[in-house]
């Protein structure tokens, strides 16, 4: 996959995880995926820079909201997070944090949308997002998971300039989020009982070689298995825990992008 240098507005482009041990997030993830950090400043809350091959791959913090559990955030692109911001509430979501100045590296702001799950928004300055996606070690997809199908379609359409194209996924229901005729995100209805009470959220894939070996790997590194690796039309995936209680999925994709 080439380097990335730009996302259009709309598009997923930023991942980052608060976690109460950053060090031992820290052992976890480099050795799950190989990546290098180096940690951060105190001032900016230690926020590390994970890489692979020598580019920006997803961010790690110490956890800025006390009592909160550690989970990984999904970024928005935005050309104007203030405006972005501006229509949050209009379309059925909540500010969480308005718009702040990141140093040089870009402008954000985090609410929750029509249903509840937490997304963000950055506004590039110096730091467009992740400068590789779509290989091993990367994000290679971005996935809201939610009960409310149609307020969230709504609110994104609203807010992200997001069209939403409902697809058959292999018998089950699937939507995915589109800017300009592509696919940038998907939409996961949660039906059923086995959701519980897993609240609304987006769910951030990093794609591996080996499902299998991934999820075996993860267990090694003291996290846990919470879907073991299952083949879906997409490929194969599996849905980790890290040792903090952070979840993200693994995914080996059939038929991944050139």
């Amino acid at each position: 996959m080439a380097e990335i240098t730009s996302y259009a507005p709309g598009t997923p482009s930023w991942v980052d995880l608060g976690t109460t041990d950053l060090e031992g997030t820290i052992a976890f993830y480099s050795g799950l995926f190989g990546w290098e950090i180096n940690i951060g400043d105190p001032e900016t809350g230690r926020y590390s820079m994970a890489m692979l091959a020598d580019q920006p791959v997803a961010g790690l913090a110490d956890q800025q909201q006390p009592g909160v559990p550690p989970r990984w955030t999904t970024y928005l692109t935005t050309a104007d997070v203030d405006a972005t911001v501006a229509a949050v509430g209009p379309a059925g979501g909540t500010v969480v944090m308005s718009p702040m100045d990141v140093l040089d590296a870009g402008r954000m702001a985090i609410a929750l949308d029509a249903g509840g799950a937490t997304i963000a928004f950055w506004q590039p300055r110096d730091h467009i997002g992740a400068g590789r996606v779509n290989e091993p070690g990367t994000v290679c997809w971005n996935e809201l998971t939610t009960r409310a199908v149609e307020e969230s379609t709504a609110f994104y359409a609203q807010v992200a300039g997001m069209t939403d194209h409902p697809v058959d996924m292999g018998g089950t229901q699937y939507h995915e989020l589109q800017i300009d005729g592509r696919t940038v995100a998907g939409l996961m209805p949660m039906v059923g009982d086995e959701w519980g009470d897993l609240p609304s959220h987006w769910m951030v894939y990093f794609a591996v070689d080996d499902t299998d070996a991934a999820a075996a790997r993860a267990t090694e590194l003291g996290g846990g298995v919470s879907v073991p690796p299952t083949d879906i039309p997409p490929g194969r995936f599996s849905v980790i825990t890290d040792p903090q209680g952070g979840f993200f999925s693994v995914l080996t994709l059939t038929n991944p992008p050139g």
